[in-house]
């Protein structure tokens, strides 16, 4: 049936519930299995035919229980659907039951039910079956639109229904899904059949399964639920359980928390957290079995980079807020996709806030989460948060920055403005008015505007529905500022119709303490004044809660810069950032950038200088060509970073603070990558020494630092100790630092030689973007890598192409770095003839993006060799 704006399944039937059994399992060879469900439908006018969804399944009988068979079964590829039909009207009827047999393919391209790859840690379970050289475990996902490849169903997310689920596995595995174990019974050949409790209602992308040689490690909730303390475990494949302690003592407190600030009891039985060795995404909110790849769940207190740590606390917290926001009230249609991510990612990053106060991870989201939403969304090739679906095969490419990261920094500013109580309470009010079933963002508003009183609708609708965001450039009068919106784009060639949105903006401003300011609160207008400001300090978006950019005259930025000892993290940030994004816009200049840059040499806190560090590498990209000016950049970056590097030196101190050992790890990198010759030297010393058995001598936070000294520095044998590296680590974290590390080579042929070996069977699919990513930041062989990926692309994009994300983050993520038209005409001619399906959209932004970087190269370029001649750096 197509609505005007979707194309779904008929709206005639209705599935209520699916039985589902899975056996004759293939564990080697094809992998194939066999496979039967029962669907209990709602018939609710006569029909002659019943379509649902499959995808790559082969449907052998279908019909009702009654005896009433299909006379024709037949299967649509494009719009991956089976229409059963029959010879005479079937009646309508409240509880008829259908029944498939159907055959499939635990595959291996992470989607559907698949297999994936793995080296045990010990010795696994004699049945555990081989690919090569590798074991393999299994499990599902099916998000969006891949449940239809494990068996035929009604796979759109309104059309919510209860499962039971039974699969005959080896008896020495452990079957996991959705809901605790129910039944075992023994069966043929040594297997056993594992059947599960019933689900509560719920979407077809919320049902999970999985079997494999698993282990776990449990503990319980603090609050009682029902009058127990719920079982919390993390599942591993055997020898990597212990890895999970630090997953399962952040799970059982959020889940706690979470229900505090639901008012909603978290609904399930139990909650399971696996492992999984290859994942497309970081995770998967399955309702009771969360899925996520290992790097996102597991955690060695002796072996990995503490940065992973926090990754961890907040994928796990991000999922959990799923549990209810997503499982228990789910969007309507995948056009309100952020519904879903957009809260969980913000209320993940408040879980995390709860439970480690010292870490201070609202500046990490400003400079992170917030910046990298702004990026995107300074493109024409931007989308609104809330985005036409027409069917579910488009969603995938909406899993991106803007839903994620827009949608998330647009409810942090929404909490900001009803404060953060009130706005909990309108979202409890709407998961209970909602649960169980599906709702829209206008009910989400409505809710919200209860709680507040407040008409959030009103001021929320160009955010949510309109493209983009602004910038507020200012002008000075004495006693007063002007403020004007307008639309910020990056290429900074905005144009009247690019231009028509009104967006309600908070101006948070911040005076100095002894000035009697006026704060007006919001900007509704297209331009306003604000009278009695005391100049001699002010400061509008206040902890840069507003998801927008401030252009202030070039003298109150550097004003600004003098006394940035008044500002909190998040405005020193934002302040960097929004003169760094000006800048490529060319609503403000590069010079001005740098001498803002130029005054934080006396910087403590971290997250100010990852944005920093990400300002400047930026810059260093976008002028790499040009010898002259890319050498006084990194004169600049290294008489800026040097001194901070020198201070923070190469030792841990017992007990040292999180946030210390980062900033160290940070500013050994920045300085390593500029060439500062004593970092680099003791990168080098401490790696022979851990070559000669001294694992200590590196530091797991400082593997990055170090392993990228080694390959940039060292050649052949740089890059061949660091591939060894690759090869032989036991750490989870391992394998994604080296490969970053040795994106970092500085010639050609290892260039050619890193994408061949990257290309080969020893990277994971999951990975490919790993080190690809640093070879296109890396300005030395960016040309050599797009140069391959022309000259190879049947491979490369039979090696991406089995799953549609992870070609288009790939092609997102490694083809924007350039600064050049003539690159950019290049990409745009390559990919002409091609079929782009499913990352038509991501190539779009990485023309935008290119084009852009070219401008801003062709329009600073002269002034910043000038400004850095003057200033002694080159």
């Amino acid at each position: 049936m197509a609505t005007k704006d979707r194309d779904i399944l008929p709206d005639t039937v209705k599935p209520v519930h699916y039985a589902i059994e899975l056996f004759d399992l293939e564990l080697g060879g094809a992998f194939a299995y066999q496979g039967t469900v029962r669907i209990e439908i709602n018939i609710n006018k006569a029909v002659e035919e019943i379509t649902l969804n499959t995808h790559q399944l082969n449907v052998s009988s279908a019909g009702f229980i009654d005896g009433k068979s299909a006379s024709r079964i037949s299967f649509d590829e494009n719009s991956q659907r089976t229409t059963l039909a029959f010879s005479e009207a079937v009646q309508p009827s409240p509880n008829a039951v259908i029944h498939l047999e159907f055959s499939g393919t635990m595959n291996n391209s992470m989607v559907g039910f698949y297999r994936s790859k793995y080296k045990p840690a010990v010795t696994p379970a004699r049945s555990v079956p081989m690919e090569g050289e590798s074991h393999c475990m299994f499990s599902t996902q099916f998000e969006s639109s891949d449940a239809r490849r494990a068996f035929p169903c009604f796979d759109e997310p309104n059309l919510k229904a209860t499962f039971d689920v039974s699969i005959e596995i080896p008896e020495d595995n452990i079957a996991l899904s959705n809901m605790p174990e129910k039944d075992v019974k023994p069966s043929k050949n040594g297997r056993k059949v594992v059947t599960f409790e019933r689900t509560p209602i719920m979407s077809t992308y919320l049902l999970a399964w999985a079997f494999g040689d698993f282990e776990y490690v449990e503990d319980f909730t603090r609050r009682k639920y029902n009058g127990k303390n719920l079982p919390v475990r993390v599942y591993t494949t055997r020898g990597l359980k212990e890895q999970g302690r630090f997953a399962l003592q952040n799970c059982h407190q959020v889940v706690d928390y979470f229900s505090d600030i639901f008012k909603i009891d978290y609904p399930l039985p139990k909650i399971d957290l696996l492992a999984v060795h290859e994942f497309s995404h970081g995770a998967m909110e399955n309702w009771g079995l969360i899925t996520y790849r290992t790097t996102a769940v597991l955690f060695d207190e002796e072996q990995s980079d503490a940065k992973y740590k926090n990754r961890v606390a907040y994928v796990v917290a991000h999922e959990l807020a799923h549990q209810w926001f997503g499982n228990l009230v789910t969007m309507d249609w995948w056009n309100e996709l952020w519904l879903n991510e957009g809260f969980a990612t913000w209320v993940g990053w408040l879980a995390v806030n709860h439970l480690y106060p010292d870490h201070e991870v609202w500046s990490q989201f400003v400079a992170e989460a917030v910046q990298t939403a702004q990026n995107l969304d300074a493109l024409r090739s931007s989308h609104p948060i809330e985005v036409p679906v027409k069917d579910a095969l488009e969603v995938e490419q909406i899993f991106d920055a803007i839903s994620y990261l827009k949608g998330s920094s647009v409810i942090r500013m929404l909490s900001g403005h009803l404060g953060v109580e009130t706005f909990l309470e309108g979202v409890a009010a709407y998961l209970k008015l909602h649960r169980y079933g599906n709702a829209t963002t206008n009910d989400l508003w409505a809710a919200l505007s209860k709680a507040s009183g407040i008409n959030v609708n009103e001021f929320m609708n160009p955010w949510i529905r309109k493209i983009g965001y602004p910038v507020l450039t200012v002008a000075e009068e004495p006693g007063q500022i002007g403020v004007r919106q307008s639309r910020f784009l990056s290429t900074g060639d905005v144009k009247p119709q690019d231009d028509e949105t009104l967006w309600w903006i908070p101006l948070g401003l911040k005076t100095d303490p002894k000035a009697t300011g006026a704060a007006t609160s919001a900007l509704t207008t297209k331009e306003d004044t604000l009278r009695n400001v005391n100049e001699t300090f002010y400061k509008l978006n206040s902890d840069q809660i507003g998801f927008y950019r401030t252009n202030y005259p070039p003298a109150r930025l550097e004003k600004l810069g003098a006394e940035r000892h008044k500002l909190s993290v998040e405005d020193k940030i934002g302040l960097i950032a929004d003169a760094a994004a000006l800048a490529l816009a060319g609503q403000g200049t590069t010079p001005a950038l740098l001498a803002l840059v130029e005054k934080f040499n006396d910087e403590v806190n971290r997250a100010v200088w990852s944005q920093i560090a990400a300002s400047l590498g930026n810059i260093r990209s976008v002028f790499a060509d040009n010898e002259a000016v890319a050498a006084g950049l990194k004169a600049f970056t290294l008489r800026l970073v040097a001194p901070a590097a020198e201070k923070i030196g190469w030792d841990f101190a017992p007990n040292e603070n999180y946030l210390t050992g980062q900033l160290r790890a940070l500013l050994l990198s920045t300085a390593g990558n500029a060439g500062h010759q004593s970092t680099i030297a003791e990168a080098q010393r401490r790696f022979k020494a851990y070559q000669s058995g001294d694992r200590k001598a590196v530091h797991p936070s400082l593997r990055l630092a170090v392993f990228s000294v080694v390959v940039r520095e060292g050649g052949e044998s740089g890059y061949k100790a660091i591939r060894d590296e690759y090869m032989s680590t036991t750490s989870i974290d391992g394998k994604e630092t080296c490969l970053i590390a040795l994106g970092k080579v500085q010639s050609t042929s290892l260039t050619n030689e890193f994408l061949d070996f990257q290309f080969s069977d020893k990277v994971a699919i999951q990975d490919l973007h790993t080190g690809s990513i640093s070879l296109a930041a890396n300005s030395k062989v960016r040309n050599d890598f797009w140069k391959y990926v022309k000259e190879h692309w049947t491979r490369v994009y039979n090696k991406l192409s089995a799953n549609s994300v992870v070609t288009d983050r790939y092609l997102k993520t490694t083809l924007s770095k350039f600064a050049s038209h003539d690159v950019e005409q290049d990409i745009a001619s390559f990919f002409k003839d091609k079929d782009t399906k499913g990352y038509d959209r991501g190539l779009v932004q990485v023309s935008d993006t290119v084009k852009a970087n070219a401008c801003y190269r062709e329009r600073d370029e002269q002034q910043v060799y000038e400004w850095l001649k003057t200033h002694g750096y080159a």
